[in-house]
């Protein structure tokens, strides 16, 4: 490297933020978001990112020379460089914390080579290595002169001081890897010991712990277990110490005798902070802490656990004294509240709960056993057509999303703009402007910080506002006229389908003029539809507007692909195939499109979610029907248990979910259990294996509600029902079919003795009108590490980034069958980074992995509709089906929502269409000198939009 001798080296002039920066607040507490350095003395000094400007200045001028001092391109691409790497670590340590100078240097590096400075990179890396060979020899002959390594003390929670126990830090990390292949003790305690200095706070030495192992999860995903292990001890320390447990610091094997009188006491403390219920206090909690398996704590990824620890765990002041197993425990002490025998179900619903095999959805694990059990995940609404009506609507809105989940409004009754208002004698500004009230309404209420408010509108396509209703997403035109916040979705006829397939005229109406049209389906709704437009030929209907039917097709792709919004939902199948359609019309969706209950002025529908984990439940043979049946039976009794348990916050939902008791069972977990079975996703043996297993879950979930309704009587509104007329789901396919004729195509086959079910269901009843609906479960998968709901892989390798800081997610699947062709090292898993979690285009990958690991944007999204309709025929709800495209074009989006439509599925959820979401390609091999981490396209996109616990607007259902 030839450098001016006036001009330091790249290293020399970065250890200035090291070397002299140090003054005063070395080993200092840190201020809260505060990021500290360690620097290899053990010593610790502030992080100052305009230290490392002019070390990036003296860098470019020890490869370019003195003359570029005046460079202005040098000072912008410096200014560029400093921000990503302040970027990154604000990622990594969003509370703050401390970061070792080694690990800022990586950063240095990376940023570099991202942004293309490669000669200046190489000087950098080619330095660094010179230097830490020498420091190696000074270390070697310094330790032939003393055998004694600096002291390293912690500091305790009281202020006194002791020296690191290196002892128990090994056999904490010896505990964690326990059981696991492919993972190096060693390499965590050494990696920890480099992350800590004199005088470390006790708790920075967890941090260290888990961060040692997190940073390795993307060599192997075993490590993902070993961080989480290592994350149990500082739980453990920190809600042992709250709830006054004499014993402050233990190891998982320890729990086994200590989690019984630690549950005693949390379920005390937590009644005397007024978190839970007194009626806890009740229970024989003797039998029920004997029953806490310690051991169900290992399960557990970094990612799950985390998540449990950050959003869910109870806490008082900040300090979550809530461990894994008193939660499992405490959400199904609530479920069994009103049991007979209520240890013995809710030790059964603890054992199915901490074993994965099935989750309740987010709103029940957070309020199960608290002062006010609002469990239910979403809420149905259909706005009437004057003001009181509205304002009320708006109202409920508001009280629903206070305490509960995700809310599905329906405006179809809310006459057009123009039409005519007999109070005053003007006219009607339309729907839209109260779209925008019920837009801030979601974002003011919500949930004290927590969240926004969720709330989707749903508006039908005949409609004459829909061609506004269209545009509330785009970020163009009247922000007045704009709802940023709330989700939209199209509530589709099928006559409109028809008529864009025969490219004939639509008519739009104000429904003020049709008010019949909101509330009829199938062929009644063609009629009386061809009926109006006739009376509007004549001049008997003023408010109307005639446009080519396709035009308005082709506009509602045109912003769903734009905006992402309005989503494509379908009237008619929700409605002819709704297994209590005496009772009532079903209107919309809900927040996620899973769920299709009836609503009118006096019910709100309500309806209750959890998720079977297929994954548990699916071996390399196949389904396992028998523990499945086991599972749902448990499973439908803790959904049913909701019902009367659950806090209503307005009457009308109150009384509609007694009257019809509907739940939601869905499955998550569904690309694992093909991963099991060695079936790729875009395959005939995938579709036949979502028919097949939706058949099974399908059976059990209807068998074991006519079991609940022999045992507690049936819904109270079953009699004219399709059960009590033996119409089950995949009976009810044939009412659909006689109403769209040739528009239908689904298949029919089954497996199963439905006759059997047929007459215990004469025979029973049914305790719930609607038994099943699919729902995105993101979150719920994570804590059980598993696939979301019904979703391809997305990416094989990627990093996900939430509140807690920055988490890498490897595909253990894919990784198995790599080590098991001797494939897997550290080439491959740059090569994955470099191509964004795809294995396409890795050359040694066989191609049948290619095939088994194709990812969401790599897989036709046609096989995605056709497993779809396999299961639609037996779901007796929905299910929130996202469609991913690589190379979206008009024709294709298209073709893919009529073929959604032909094959009978009632809703569809996002389109996502391909980003250029690059995953961040870290260092692997300090020692090669060759550039590491260059990106194949340095820009980087957020990735598409995804429901999730750390997104406030996707958090309602699961």
């Amino acid at each position: 490297m030839s450098t001016s001798q006036t001009v330091e080296t790249p290293t020399q002039a970065y250890h200035e933020q090291t070397g002299n920066a140090a003054s005063g607040i070395e080993n200092a507490a840190a201020t809260p978001g505060q990021v500290r350095v360690i620097r290899r003395n053990g010593k610790l000094t502030a992080y100052d990112p305009s230290k490392i400007k002019v070390a990036m200045t003296k860098a470019f001028l020890a490869v370019e020379g003195g003359g570029a001092a005046a460079s202005a391109r040098v000072h912008e691409s410096v200014e560029a460089l400093v921000s990503l790497i302040d970027q990154a670590l604000k990622r990594r340590l969003p509370g703050g914390g401390t970061v070792h100078i080694e690990d800022i240097q990586d950063q240095v590096e990376l940023a570099l080579m991202r942004e293309g400075h490669h000669k200046v990179a190489r000087a950098y890396v080619l330095y660094r290595e010179q230097q830490a060979q020498k420091r190696a020899a000074e270390m070697e002959e310094e330790s032939e002169t003393t055998s004694e390594k600096p002291a390293i003390r912690v500091t305790r929670y009281d202020g006194t001081t002791e020296p690191l126990d290196t002892v128990r830090l090994s056999r904490l990390v010896d505990e964690a890897c326990a059981d696991l292949e492919s993972v190096d003790n060693q390499r965590i305690v050494d990696e920890t010991i480099r992350n800590l200095y004199d005088g470390v706070a006790e708790h920075e030495v967890s941090t260290a712990l888990v961060m040692s192992a997190r940073t390795l999860i993307e060599i192997d995903p075993a490590y993902s277990q070993v961080a989480a292990r290592l994350l149990l001890d500082s739980m453990r320390t920190e809600a042992l110490r709250f709830v006054h447990n004499p014993v402050t610091a233990c190891t998982q094997a320890e729990m086994a005798t200590i989690y019984p009188d630690y549950f005693k006491e949390y379920i005390k403390v937590g009644v005397e902070h007024e978190l839970l219920d007194p009626t806890l206090q009740q229970y024989d909690l003797e039998r029920l802490g004997q029953a806490l398996d310690h051991e169900r704590d290992l399960q557990f990824t970094y990612l799950g656990l985390q998540t449990l620890y950050d959003r869910y765990f109870l806490h008082q002041d900040d300090v979550r004294f809530e461990l894994p197993q008193a939660f499992f425990m405490r959400v199904a002490m609530g479920l069994a509240i009103n049991e007979i025998d209520r240890e013995e179900r809710a030790i059964e619903f603890y054992r199915l709960l901490s074993s994965f095999d099935f989750m309740s959805s987010t709103p029940t694990l957070f309020n199960s056993g608290t002062l006010r059990p609002q469990l239910s995940s979403c809420y149905l609404t259909t706005v009437p057509d004057h003001l009181d009506g509205i304002y009320g609507s708006i109202r409920d809105n508001a009280l629903l999303s206070k305490f509960a989940g995700g809310l599905g409004n329906d405006w179809t009754r809310v006459r057009a703009l123009g039409s005519h208002i007999k109070g005053t004698n003007g006219k009607s500004q339309g729907v839209v402007p109260f779209l925008k009230v019920a837009n801030d309404t979601a974002v003011a209420v919500n949930q004290g910080g927590k969240r926004k408010g969720a709330v989707c509108a749903y508006l039908e396509t005949w409609h004459l506002d829909i061609e506004e209703f269209l545009d509330l997403r785009k970020n163009t035109g009247d922000d007045r006229r704009r709802t940023h916040d709330m989700n939209t979705a199209n509530w589709v006829p099928d006559l409109f389908m028809k008529r864009v397939a025969e490219e004939a005229e639509w008519t739009l109406f104000s429904p003020a003029e049709c008010p019949d049209l909101h509330d009829l389906s199938g062929t009644a709704f063609e009629k009386a539809y061809v009926e109006y437009e006739a009376k509007a030929e004549r001049g008997e209907i003023k408010n109307f507007r005639k446009i080519p039917a396709v035009n308005l097709w082709r506009r509602m792709l045109s912003m769903l692909f734009e905006t992402g919004h309005p989503w494509v939902t379908f009237k008619d199948p929700c409605n002819l195939r709704y297994t209590n359609q005496h009772a009532g019309v079903v209107h919309s969706s809900n927040l996620c499109t899973e769920i299709t209950l009836h609503t009118n002025d006096s019910e709100i529908a309500v309806c209750n979610l959890g998720s079977v984990n297929l994954a548990q439940h699916t071996t390399e043979n196949g389904i396992d029907e028998e523990k499945v049946e086991r599972t749902i039976r448990t499973a439908m009794r803790m959904l049913d248990n909701v019902i009367e348990y659950n806090y209503y916050s307005v009457p009308q939902a109150r009384n509609s979910n007694l009257r019809h008791r509907p739940v939601g069972l869905g499955i998550m977990g569904f690309q694992d259990a093909l991963y099991k079975q060695k079936i790729p996703y875009g395959s005939d043996a995938a579709v036949e294996f979502a028919d097949r297993s939706m058949e099974t879950v399908s059976y059990h979930a209807i068998s074991a509600s006519s079991d609940l309704a022999a045992e507690r009587g049936r819904y109270a509104s079953y009699e004219g029902s399709l059960w009590s007329r033996g119409i089950l789901p995949i009976d009810s396919i044939e009412l659909l079919a006689e109403s769209r004729g040739e528009y239908l195509d689904m298949n029919r086959d089954q497996t199963l003795d439905w006759n059997a079910l047929r007459k215990k269901i004469k025979k029973q009843g049914m305790r719930n009108s609607n038994t099943m609906a699919i729902a995105p479960t993101a979150t719920i998968s994570n804590i059980c590490g598993v696939s979301q709901s019904i979703e391809p892989t997305f990416e094989n390798l990627f990093v996900k980034s939430n509140l807690s800081g920055e988490f890498t997610v490897v595909n253990p699947y894919l990784v198995r069958d790599l080590k098991d062709r001797g494939l897997w090292d550290e080439v491959m898993v740059n090569d994955l980074k470099y191509f964004d979690g795809s294995v396409q285009a890795i050359d040694r990958v066989p191609d049948e992995l290619k095939a088994l690991y194709a990812t969401a944007f790599e897989i036709d999204p046609r096989w995605l509709i056709e497993a779809g309709s396999r299961r639609q025929k037996w779901i007796d709800q929905a299910q929130s089906l996202n469609l991913y495209m690589a190379e979206p074009s008009g024709p294709k989006i298209d073709n893919m929502y009529k073929l959604a439509w032909v094959r009978g599925l009632k809703t569809t959820y996002y389109l996502r269409a391909a980003s250029k979401t690059r995953i961040e390609k870290t260092t692997m091999n300090k020692l090669d000198g060759k550039l590491r981490g260059v990106s194949a396209d340095p820009a980087a996109a957020a990735g598409p939009k995804a429901c999730s616990i750390d997104d406030p607007e996707c958090e309602a259902c699961q």
